[in-house]
C-alpha cells in the first residue's frame, strides 16, 4: 500500500480502540467486521496460524472511518495472555468489551472490568453474538454483566424480536429503530408494536442513570418530562470519556449485524487522544513523547516497538533514548507499511530499538519521564527447560532474553543447586506457547520437566563429633584435631557458629577456618540437602606447630560435620506457601476442597475488594502441590481462577 494511502489527514486526531474479553467471545471476528466496514478487509490467512496468532498475540489493524484515521487492538482472551491486554491498554484511548449473552459466561468478564478501572480507561460492552438470545431478555444478560462491574452498565439498544428471533434493535437515544441485513447496511424501520413498552422502560432507566452526573436532565426525570435525543447524548459522551457508565450495545460480528452502528458510536464518544493523554498526566507541550507498549522480535527484521505517540512526531532515522529508529510502520488492514513519519495520536511500530524495554517512554532528547504502565503478573506455573544438544546453551540464554522481552510476564530464573533453568508463566498453554516460540523463531528444541522443589534439613538432636585429620606426603603435613557439636535452633533463625576453645588447645587464627567450613558443609546434608537451623559449637581440638594449616582443619571440619548430622536425627524439610486463591463466588467450596486435597491448610476466606461476585481463599500449602494447582484451578472455574503464592515456612515433610 502506498504511504498516503495509511497516513492520517492533516488535522486528523488518530483514536485507539483495543477489543478485550474472555476467549470464545468473538473479538477478532469483530476486529476482521470493523476493519471491513471501514473499507480495509485483513487479508486471509491459513486458519491454524490465524488462530495461533489470535489467540496469543495483541493483532494491530489501521483504518479510516468517515474521514477519521483508527488504530484497533485485537486482543487475547485467554487468560494466560492477560498481560498483552493489560499493555495495550495503556495505549487505547477507550476499550470495547466483547462478550456472548449468555449470563452464565459473565463471570469470565470480571477481569475485563477489573483491568480497565484499573487503567482508568473509558469502555463499551458489545453483546455479541445477539442473533443466538432467542426469548433471553438482554436484561438477564446486563445483571449478570452488572453484577461482575463497579461502573452501571447502561443499556444503548434493545433487542427487537420476530417470531422469536432477534432481527434488530431499537436505539434508545434515538428511539430509532433498524432491522438487521446481513452483509448490508442495517434497513431503518418503523418501531414495533410489540416492543415500544419495552423500549420506553430502558429508555426511563438510561435516563435515570445519566442524570446522576448532570443536573439538567435530573431536573427533567424529576419532572418525569420525556428527555429528547439531544438531553441524552450530551451527557451518555461525558459519562463515557470520564469513565462513569460503559453503554452496551449488541450486534452479531459474523454477520456483520451492528457493526456500523458500533463504528458510529465510537466515532462520537471514544476521547480524543489529547484527552487521554490529559488523563495519564502528559502535558501538551514538550518534546515529542511516545510509549512502548509491546516488543516483538521479527527475525532478520529486527526488534519492532510497537509505540502510541503521545505528543510531537517522530521520523524516521531520528535518535531517541539513545538509539536509531531503522524504520516506522503502520498496518492497513493489519499488514505492515512503511511510513517516513508518525504524529501525535498514532500508533505504530518503531525498528531496531533494541535497548528499549516495553512500557518506556520514548522522547527524542533529554531524560524520557516515566508512565504509568501495568507491572507482570506473578507467575502461577512453572517447567524446568534444557536444550536437547548441550552446545545450544549459549544460543538459548540470548533466545531466552528476547522472548521475555517479547513477553514481560515470562521469567526465567537459574536454580544453581539443581543445575536448572526455570521457565515460569501464567499456566501450561502460556509455557507451550513459549517452548513453541523457542523451536520456531530460534531454531531450539528444549525438554521440560517439574522443576526441584528446593527441600531443605534441619535436625531433631543434638550431636557431638571427633574427627582428626592426618596426612604424611614427605615435606610438611597435613594435621588438624576437631571436636564439634551440633544442635537444633528454633526454624527459621538458620546457621550459628560458637567457639568454646580454652587454653588454646587450637590457636586462633584457624578458628575462621572451622566456622567457614562447617558451614559449607551444612550445605549438603545426610539427606542431599541443604541443612538449616543448627548452631555448630567447636568444643575442643588439638594441632600441630608445624603441620596444622587453615586446608587441614577444614577438613577435620567436614568429617566432624558428616557425621554429627547423620548422628542428629536428621529430618527433611518442605517449603511450605501462603497461598491467595481468587475464584467467582460460586466456585469458592470448589476451590477450597482443590487445597485441602493438596494438603493445604485453610486459613479463611472473604470478598475480594474490587471485584464484586468473587472471593478470596487464604490457605497455607507445601510448594510440592503447587506444580499444576493451576490446571486444576482453571478446570473447576470455567478458565477464570488464579492465585498468588508467597513463602511462609518450612515444616517436616510428611508426603500425602
Amino acid at each position: 500500500m502506498p504511504e498516503s494511502a495509511s497516513r492520517p489527514e492533516a488535522g486528523a486526531r488518530p483514536r485507539a480502540v483495543a477489543l478485550i474479553g474472555p476467549q470464545g467471545s468473538g473479538k477478532s471476528t469483530l476486529f476482521d467486521a470493523l476493519l471491513t466496514a471501514a473499507g480495509s478487509p485483513p487479508p486471509r490467512r491459513p486458519g491454524e496460524a490465524r488462530s495461533r496468532a489470535m489467540g496469543t498475540e495483541t493483532r494491530l489493524g489501521h483504518c479510516d472511518f468517515m474521514g477519521d484515521p483508527w488504530a484497533l487492538l485485537d486482543c487475547p482472551g485467554s487468560v494466560e495472555f492477560s498481560y498483552e491486554t493489560a499493555a495495550a491498554l495503556a495505549a487505547a484511548d477507550l476499550a470495547v468489551v466483547v462478550c456472548d449473552p449468555s449470563p452464565a459466561r459473565a463471570a469470565a468478564l470480571a477481569p475485563a472490568f477489573h483491568a480497565l478501572e484499573q487503567a482508568g480507561l473509558p469502555a463499551m460492552v458489545f453483546v455479541n453474538k445477539a442473533d443466538t438470545l432467542g426469548e433471553q431478555h438482554i436484561r438477564d444478560t446486563l445483571a449478570a454483566l452488572q453484577a461482575h462491574s463497579r461502573r452501571p452498565l447502561v443499556l444503548r439498544q434493545v433487542p427487537i424480536r420476530e417470531k422469536g428471533e432477534v432481527t434488530g434493535y431499537v436505539d434508545l437515544v434515538s428511539e430509532r429503530a433498524y432491522r438487521w441485513r446481513k452483509g448490508e447496511p442495517s434497513e431503518l424501520i418503523r418501531m414495533p408494536e410489540t416492543i415500544a413498552a419495552r423500549e420506553a422502560e430502558a429508555r426511563a432507566a438510561l435516563a435515570e442513570t445519566l442524570a446522576d452526573h448532570d443536573d439538567a436532565l435530573l431536573e427533567k426525570v424529576v419532572e418525569d418530562t420525556i428527555p429528547a435525543p439531544a438531553d441524552l447524548y450530551r451527557p451518555l459522551h461525558a459519562d463515557i470519556v470520564a469513565g462513569a457508565v460503559d453503554p452496551v450495545l449488541i450486534g452479531a460480528a459474523e454477520r456483520r449485524h451492528g457493526v456500523l452502528r458500533l463504528w458510529k458510536a465510537l466515532r462520537h464518544d471514544v476521547p480524543a487522544p489529547e484527552e487521554t493523554a490529559a488523563r495519564r498526566g502528559i502535558a501538551p507541550e514538550g518534546e515529542p513523547l511516545a510509549q512502548v507498549f509491546r516488543s516483538v522480535h521479527a527475525g532478520h527484521g529486527g526488534k519492532l516497538s510497537y509505540a502510541r505517540i503521545w505528543r510531537g512526531s517522530f521520523k524516521d532515522g531520528a535518535t531517541v533514548n539513545g538509539s536509531r529508529i531503522g524504520g516506522i510502520s503502520r498496518f492497513p488492514a493489519g499488514e505492515p507499511a512503511k511510513v517516513g513519519e508518525a504524529a501525535a495520536g498514532e500508533i505504530v511500530a518503531l525498528g531496531r530499538l533494541d535497548s528499549v524495554p516495553s512500557g518506556a517512554v520514548i522522547t527524542t532528547s533529554g531524560a524520557a519521564p516515566s508512565l504509568p504502565f501495568p507491572a507482570p503478573p506473578a507467575p502461577v506455573y512453572a517447567l524446568a527447560i534444557a536444550t536437547e544438544d548441550r552446545k545450544d546453551d549459549v544460543r538459548l540464554s540470548g533466545a531466552l532474553t528476547r522472548l521475555t522481552e517479547e513477553d514481560p510476564s515470562l521469567c526465567v530464573t537459574h536454580d544453581p543447586e539443581a543445575g536448572q533453568i526455570v521457565l515460569a508463566g501464567q499456566g501450561d498453554i502460556h509455557l507451550g506457547h513459549a517452548v513453541t516460540r523457542l523451536a520456531e523463531a530460534h531454531g531450539l528444541r528444549v525438554s521440560t520437566s517439574r522443576p526441584r522443589i528446593p527441600f531443605k534439613e534441619t535436625i531433631r538432636a543434638a550431636a557431638r563429633h571427633h574427627a582428626r585429620h592426618r596426612r604424611q606426603t614427605g615435606g610438611h603435613g597435613q594435621f588438624a584435631d576437631v571436636t564439634l557439636e551440633v544442635a537444633p535452633r528454633p526454624r527459621g533463625e538458620g546457621f550459628a557458629f560458637e567457639d568454646r576453645i580454652v587454653g588454646g588447645a587450637i590457636p586462633r587464627k584457624f578458628i575462621p577456618a572451622v566456622g567457614d567450613a562447617a558451614e559449607e558443609a551444612a550445605k549438603k546434608g545426610p539427606l542431599g540437602n541443604p541443612v538449616v537451623d543448627i548452631a555448630v559449637t567447636l568444643h575442643d581440638g588439638a594441632f600441630h606447630s608445624v603441620d596444622s594449616s587453615d586446608m587441614a582443619f577444614a577438613t577435620a571440619t567436614r568429617m566432624a560435620m558428616q557425621e554429627a548430622l547423620a548422628k542428629a536425627e536428621p529430618v527433611m524439610l518442605e517449603p511450605v506457601d501462603q497461598v491467595t486463591v481468587l475464584v467467582p463466588q460460586d466456585a469458592t467450596a470448589a476451590a477450597q476442597r482443590l487445597l485441602t486435597g493438596r494438603r493445604g491448610q485453610i486459613l479463611g476466606y472473604a470478598e475480594k475488594e474490587g471485584w464484586p461476585g468473587w472471593d478470596e481463599v487464604q490457605a497455607l500449602v507445601p510448594e510440592m502441590e503447587l506444580h499444576d494447582l493451576i490446571i486444576e484451578l482453571r478446570s473447576q472455574t470455567m478458565g477464570l481462577g488464579t492465585y498468588t503464592r508467597r513463602f511462609d515456612h518450612l515444616a517436616e515433610a510428611r508426603g500425602r
